[in-house]
């Protein structure tokens, strides 16, 4: 009795933090079907006739298009460039011999993770407009590599760690190169561990808003975060449209959980405990 007690309250507490959790985002999800005079009037009631007018002027008027593609481009490439760097330092940390250098590198990455974001964004800034990178995909592209490597490199490399080494003598039997060995043999294997950072590093580069509020003015340019906020201030708080607006850059967040979610844990998992 004691046991089922405990399991019941554990699960009931588990559906008051997931109620709470979801009724914004089920909020947001009904506002985007009324009238901005049905928010304002009745914000917490059903709409009165259900309108997709709000979804066709987010994406075509209010340039909600332009913005969603924006993201999808530099969450792209920043987690496609920070899989490759991450990927040949991990095979680098795990498989040469670096001596005291290896150390040297791991305190690094370290260090990177526990600095603060947004110590930095003042140098970065000052950074890239001395570069000429203001206002321009890439200014966002080498910050998101840049942040997005110490993480990686530590679920990639502890998972290139299980790999057993026999792999690689095989290969230098053939007459594998190191890069031969880190091209048909490691990388291959550790197909797993890169699919799961790179979801982590598309979520992060999709919902960040900070830096690409600072780094990009022109509006052409601008992401989806960034974009929602020029979409409030231009539309004189049109709620219905904003909340349209919302949901656009949420479906592929909740699309990648979706599908992906025992992927990201599976992975997550198997890098920190094969090390």
């Amino acid at each position: 009795m004691a046991s089922t007690w405990k399991r019941g309250l554990s699960h009931g507490i588990l559906w008051v933090y997931l109620l709470l959790t979801l009724y914004p985002l089920v909020w947001v999800l009904n506002s985007s079907f009324k009238t901005n005079k049905e928010i304002i009037t009745n914000p917490w009631g059903l709409p009165q006739e259900f309108t997709l007018d709000n979804y066709v002027a987010a994406w075509k008027g209010a340039k909600i298009s332009t913005y969603f593609f924006n993201s999808f481009y530099v969450s792209i490439v920043a987690s496609v460039v920070t899989i490759l760097f991450a990927s040949a330092a991990g095979y680098a940390i795990t498989r040469m011999q670096l001596g005291r250098v290896d150390k040297y590198v791991n305190a690094a990455l370290l260090l990177a993770l526990l600095v603060p974001g947004g110590t930095l964004i003042l140098p970065l800034f000052v950074w890239l407009r001395d570069l000429g990178l203001y206002n321009t995909h890439l200014a966002l592209i080498f910050p998101y590599v840049t942040f997005g490597l110490p993480l990686t490199v530590f679920i990639v490399s502890a998972f290139m760690k299980s790999i057993p080494a026999d792999l690689e003598e095989a290969g230098v039997m053939d007459g594998l190169t190191a890069f031969g060995l880190f091209a048909r043999i490691i990388l291959p294997l550790t197909v797993p561990a890169l699919v799961t950072v790179f979801i982590l590093n598309f979520l992060s580069n999709w919902n960040e808003f900070v830096m690409a509020y600072l780094f990009l003015s022109k509006e052409k340019l601008r992401t989806l975060p960034t974009g929602m906020v020029a979409f409030m201030n231009q539309f004189n708080m049109n709620y219905g449209g904003l909340a349209a607006s919302i949901m656009f850059s949420v479906v592929p967040v909740l699309t990648v959980y979706a599908f992906l979610q025992e992927k990201i844990i599976e992975g997550v998992t198997a890098g920190s405990t094969k090390g």
